[in-house]
């Protein structure tokens, strides 16, 4: 490099790849090419104009772009992504063009109309690191967008990046894009190995059996999730593979996962076979398999060895002492447990009319087995699930009551301590609540609904934007399925932080909403002037529960300016119907 004509500068870098071009250039490469050049000259170098940029150089189906402000960098970042994401709505899949973007904040060294540099080199790394359709920036970066641009963003921690020397703090950018769409593959981005198990077969030759298949399955994910050193995908994605052939790559890929545990299950008479494998997703080659023939009563002795023998092929992974000291059987009855599996089944259908049913299948099983912890946790869980519907005091007061005793019964058990958690909180008892999510935070980190309960958490003691990343932690542990209480959670929190396009998406997203939902829609939409839409939210709310103007607005947040706004978005969707009429 001539040292004459080169000068060193601090820049904002932005790197930005195809995903996929391989590809999308086999399939079709004059279509790709035609489109690639469309979307350059339509929308990227208009908006790096727009936003005071310089484009370096493209690079094969990459751009490279210099800003001098941070703030512009990632506000253009943000408009290619959603240019790119409405240029792709109505096209299908196979055709889709999608960037990752990667940001970084550094020294560079110029030479001519190019840059050269670690500056440059780590936002092409951070590149890599980003979603499909999605953007991750440099520690540096957030530092300096922090209060100016109206986005959260996901801490990623300390990463280590291919070639440079120190790790680099990154963080992901989750709101103020439009979502990927779905069936986009996602990449594991998790330092740690990273785990999906898929639903055991049945093999019992028997379909009333298949509660049983499940609730193995979902008591081995539950022992993986304590092991910190592991990253384990949520129960409700895994299942999204159950009942079809599973081609093993495309599952990790979908799941984002490194590895993937599949089996099965049969159950005859006193007796139980299951067989277990660990695979890795991208080549589909066996870590570990065994089968285990046992008596039914040494059920949770099996499911103990599986996961001990999972922890232990994993490449890197060393189990720590405090988990392998950690573990106990829930519970000494077969019976009982028998019972607890069978209200699982029941309450993973996800459908309210079934509360009493599952609710009657984990009474059977504390009158069976009185000290079984997780059953108590469970009634009081239904309890809790009543009190949403009903607001009924009693039905509180019986899942304080679960939930107290089931905890005392075993206070290292991340879903008695989430439940618990959520019943304080409803009960008003916030600092209880946190210290309760807390402590079951620490068993289980990455457990995705315990995650959507210390959002909720987050967003009713005043903290919207913290609910809004905690959010997005459950998305990463459960990518294939969203409940709607986190969709719900997330709208809210878009809601509170004046984000009312992301509220809208978020509310739209739930496929059965409650009457309040339809409120906070239509608030939302009068707010941005959308007044039609905003009746008919209102009309929808009206046919679920026609007094909705008369109720106490607000009441759950212990945030006055949060319950003055969601009074005001009330009485905006109140006004909007009047104006209707």
């Amino acid at each position: 490099m001539n040292q004459a004509s080169a000068h060193r500068r601090l820049a904002a870098i932005l790197v930005a790849d195809v995903v996929g071009y391989s590809r999308l250039m086999e399939a079709n490469e004059t279509g790709t090419l035609s489109a690639l050049r469309e979307r350059r000259k339509g929308i990227i170098e208009p908006l790096v104009r727009e936003h005071d940029g310089r484009i370096v150089k493209f690079i094969g189906d990459g751009v490279l772009v210099e800003f001098a402000s941070a703030v512009n960098a990632l506000k253009c970042a943000l408009d290619v992504q959603n240019r790119m994401a409405e240029s792709n709505e109505n096209l299908a899949d196979r055709k889709r063009i999608l960037l990752r973007i990667g940001l970084n904040l550094g020294d560079v060294v110029g030479e001519g109309s190019d840059i050269f540099g670690d500056g440059v080199n780590i936002a092409a790394r951070l590149e890599g690191l980003s979603e499909p359709g999605g953007i991750c920036i440099s520690g540096k970066i957030n530092d300096e967008i922090r209060g100016k641009v109206d986005v959260s963003a996901m801490d990623l921690g300390e990463v280590t990046l291919k070639n440079i020397t120190r790790p680099v703090r990154a963080f992901r950018i989750m709101s103020g894009i439009t979502p990927t769409p779905q069936g986009v593959s996602r990449e594991p981005v998790d330092s740690r190995p990273s785990i999906g198990v898929l639903p055991f077969t049945n093999m019992s030759g028997d379909q009333e059996q298949e509660y049983f298949a499940d609730g193995i399955t979902e008591d081995i994910i539950t022992e993986l999730a304590r092991n910190r050193g592991l990253f384990v995908i949520a129960r409700n994605s895994s299942f999204t593979f159950k009942g079809t052939a599973v081609d093993i790559a495309e599952a990790g890929r979908k799941l984002g996962v490194r590895y993937l545990v599949e089996g099965s299950v049969r159950r005859v008479g006193k007796r139980v076979r299951i067989t277990a494998q660990l695979i890795e997703a991208a080549t589909g080659s066996h870590v570990w398999a065994e089968r285990y023939d046992r008596e039914l009563e040494d059920i949770f002795a099996v499911q103990d060895e599986v996961t001990r023998s999972i922890v232990a092929a994993v490449p890197g992974y060393v189990e720590s002492d405090v988990v392998k000291a950690s573990r106990r059987k829930p519970t000494e009855s077969l019976g009982a447990y028998d019972h607890y599996l069978r209200g699982m089944e029941i309450v993973n259908r996800w459908r309210n009319d079934d509360i009493p049913q599952a609710m009657a299948e984990f009474e059977s099983a504390v009158t069976l087995d009185p000290n079984f912890a997780r059953a108590h946790a469970a009634v009081g869980h239904m309890h809790v699930r009543v009190y949403w519907q009903t607001l009924a005091p009693q039905a509180l007061e019986k899942a304080d009551t679960e939930t107290e005793l089931a905890v005392r019964l075993d206070g290292e058990d991340s879903r008695c301590l989430a439940i618990r958690g959520m019943c304080l909180m409803l009960d008003k008892n916030f600092d209880a609540a946190a210290e309760s999510f807390q402590r079951a935070l620490q068993l289980t980190p990455d457990n995705a609904d315990l995650n959507d309960m210390m959002a909720y958490y987050l967003l009713c003691t005043g903290q919207a934007s913290e609910a809004i990343e905690r959010s997005l932690k459950t998305i990463r542990a459960s990518p294939l399925f969203l409940p709607a209480s986190l969709s719900e959670t997330m709208g809210m929190a878009f809601m509170m932080t004046r984000q009312y396009e992301e509220a809208i998406k978020s509310f739209a997203a739930i496929s059965s909403p409650y009457y309040y939902i339809h409120v906070y829609a239509a608030g939302c939409l009068a707010k941005l002037g959308r007044l039609e839409d905003a009746r008919r939210q209102g009309r929808l709310a009206n046919k679920i529960k026609p007094d909705w103007p008369s109720v106490d607005w607000g009441y759950q947040y212990t945030k006055e300016e949060y319950r003055e706004h969601e009074r005001e978005l009330a009485l905006l969707a109140v006004r909007a119907l009047e104006d209707g009429r």
